[in-house]
């Protein structure tokens, strides 16, 4: 079976150590039950229409066949895209021809919409930037929207276009003379004029690259920035989304989720200009990469479940997995059962190449496909995820509200070898009485089971399981206010927030006040409260990063769902005796040269420490210069040399380091010196 290479950054990507288990594992119980808060005041992202997706591929000749439609369906994809990853470089629709790679039987444009079609799902596609043209991808939008009424929103130009050469490894295919990010955002600016000319309903999406992901963050030679900052400076009024891919290379990283998306929405919003608030996410590429811990077994899966939740629960409107079929790879034993290496949803059954080990039938389900439509069970279109944590890193957990006042709750237990009992705790909601619905899928099942077992606040999970709990409410408190609107930041400095939001709709009693609460995980602290629809909240600590909701209570005590999550950081003190200005010199996406300028606004300094706290746990000091330097846990300190202890009032010390990280890289902001919190300097 033709298949696309793996991508070449794979190959540095961390792993972790194989899942090696005996499928006569007897599976031991820890006693001491795993606590699962679950807040239903804590709102999150709403649920979209579009969020399960996965990736069709000109190469694979079961493309367009009614059992890979159908198997789409029952996984509940809602967004198949096209025609394949590097493929759409190469691949020039009119004639349905990859010059340098194959194209199966099969495979047309009109045979992928049919299976779009029976599966019930959107399309997108990626328009040919590498070997194509503007005038080719209008015509493309011409064909599908306008000659066929395929009615086609999301369009992507170019797929991984980073990968051209222009950093140093080249993958995809790209003609242009010139490979920098300015010339690849001014032609998503031509692209996008040219197919919105023909369309102009449909949505244009741009490459960027992924924070913390090569080539992330670093600045070749002629460009003014990076390519991220460049393509969305350039073409950021003209798009409607930006695209990410994600391959982690290992099984624990949906921790890294949540800074990821927020660093990539302040790129947005700093580079790409007025109005900017509208630009979507999409992950378009995602598979958990990590061949030896289980690509298509239960670990795998249960990573898939874990970051597919994380995702769209933090507002990217699609994740689509890589790929429907991919074919065998590196074969292992993973957790009991065989690993055939294979990134695709179901079996290609193909065959190593010397016809020792052969996949499955054609189409066989592999884990993580039970993944995907555990998640789309999980958390259907309109509902809105809310916060939800364990006490044991052993288990994930995840939940949503319904429209209709249910709550689901999604645990997943990634212990190889211990079942544990569960606790589920519930702030701002109250279950009815009974046994819930449980659906369950478990290491090597073949299915979702669904039964109705347990209570509301106590459960098992079996080891290497993903378990959903749907839960109804005791009191569906029908008349309560409806959910305030959006808030919006309208004013921060380093201790308080100035927001404002619309109004509530009011149910059976009249409106009486608005709280503002912010999540602590799954803990929510209430910040303020008003009777209007501003409030400015105080006592904020410097350079924090909130998330926060309002809800709405009315006059008979009833209280609204939360509003919409609203995410700030607040700044460093305006006026205080000291400043700091950190400049990043260099970045290589897994460490960069820091430059931090001192300014002394007091009185002369004899001898001075300036001190920051690392703000994530995968950051650590590599080396430092013109101080001496010393890091305990995550705090950093640099304390003057010997030579040169003075500080005069006015007087800038430059000194540096090197800064090492393995996820997304959230620059210290908040600086003290000599236990004087400074202004930091943008």
């Amino acid at each position: 079976m033709p298949k696309v290479p793996l991508r070449a950054a794979l190959a540095v990507l961390l792993t972790l150590a194989a899942f090696n288990a005996p499928a006569t594992t007897a599976y031991a119980s820890d006693d001491e039950p795993v606590h699962v808060a679950v807040n239903a005041r804590a709102g999150l992202a709403t649920v979209p229409e579009t969020g399960i997706g996965t990736n069709h591929a000109i190469w694979d000749t079961n493309l367009g066949t009614n059992e890979t439609a159908d198997l789409l369906k029952d996984a509940g994809v809602k967004l198949l895209r096209y025609p394949g990853g590097s493929y759409s470089d190469i691949y020039h629709w009119e004639t349905h021809t990859a010059p340098g790679g194959y194209v199966a039987p099969d495979t047309d444009f009109d045979t992928f919409m049919n299976g779009v079609r029976r599966t019930g799902a959107q399309a997108m596609v990626t328009a040919n930037y590498g070997t194509g043209t503007a005038q080719e991808a209008a015509g493309w939008v011409r064909y599908a929207n306008i000659t066929k009424r395929y009615g086609i929103k999301y369009w992507e130009i170019g797929n991984e276009i980073y990968g051209n050469g222009h950093y140093g490894a080249e993958w995809e295919a790209d003609d242009h003379p010139d490979k920098s990010p300015h010339e690849y955002a001014r032609n998503v600016v031509a692209y996008a004029d040219a197919m919105k000319a023909v369309d102009p309903t449909i949505k244009i999406g741009a490459v960027l690259t992924t924070p913390a992901n090569w080539p992330d963050a670093i600045v070749a030679e002629g460009d003014s920035g990076s390519w991220n900052q460049v393509v969305l400076s350039t073409a950021g009024s003209k798009i409607d989304f930006v695209i990410l891919h994600w391959y982690p290379g290992a099984l624990d990283r949906a921790g890294h989720i949540s800074d990821m998306i927020q660093l990539t929405r302040e790129q947005i919003a700093t580079y790409a200009g007025p109005g900017s608030e509208r630009i979507g996410i999409a992950m378009t590429e995602f598979n958990t990469g990590s061949s030896s811990n289980g690509t298509n077994t239960q670990p795998g899966a249960l990573a898939a479940a874990d970051s597919y939740a994380t995702l769209l629960a933090n507002g990217v409107f699609t994740v689509d997995w890589w790929n429907v079929h991919n074919g065998i790879g590196e074969v292992t034993e993973v957790a009991g059962h065989t690993d055939y290496g294979d990134f695709g949803l179901l079996s290609s059954a193909s065959c190593t190449s010397d016809g020792s080990v052969c996949e499955p039938p054609l189409n066989t389900p592999f884990a993580p496909y039970y993944a995907l439509q555990m998640v789309g069970k999980f958390a259907r279109p309109g509902d809105r995820f809310i916060r939800a944590a364990t006490d044991r890193p052993e288990v994930a957990a995840h939940a949503v509200r319904r429209p209709n006042g249910d709550l689901a709750v999604l645990l997943i237990n990634t212990s190889e070898d211990t079942s544990y009992p569960v606790e589920l705790d519930y702030t701002g909601f109250a279950p009815a009485a009974g046994a819930p619905t449980v659906l369950t899928h478990t290491n090597g099942a073949t299915s979702i089971t669904s039964g109705s077992t347990g209570t509301p606040t106590a459960q098992t999970l079996p080891p290497l399981s993903m378990t959903t709990v749907i839960l109804r409410p005791a009191d569906p408190q029908a008349g309560r206010p409806g959910s305030p609107g959006q808030p919006k930041l309208t004013a921060v400095t380093g201790t308080t927030a100035t927001l404002t939001w619309p109004a509530a709709k009011p149910g059976t009693h009249k409106i009486a006040k608005y709280e503002v609460v912010r999540q602590h995980g799954a803990v929510t602290e209430q910040l303020g409260e008003t009777s209007g629809t501003t409030i400015t909240v105080r006592n904020l600590k410097p350079g924090t990063r909130y998330t926060v909701n309002v809800l709405a209570r009315d006059t008979g005590g009833a209280q609204s769902w939360p509003s919409a999550p609203l995410t700030f950081t607040t700044g460093t003190p305006a006026d205080s005796s000291c400043s700091v200005k950190l400049t990043v010199q260099s970045d290589w996406s897994s460490g960069y040269v820091g430059s931090l300028d001192i300014t002394n606004h007091g009185a002369p300094l004899d001898g001075w420490t300036l001190s920051f706290t690392w703000p994530r746990a995968w950051q650590s000091l590599d080396s430092g210069w013109s101080a001496v330097w010393t890091e305990d846990g995550r705090e950093v300190r640099a304390v003057n040399e010997a030579a040169n202890p003075t500080l005069d009032t006015g007087a800038t010390a430059t000194i540096g380091f090197v800064g090492n990280y393995s996820g997304p890289n959230v620059l210290p902001t908040v600086f003290t010196l000599n236990g004087t919190t400074c202004t930091t300097v943008p």
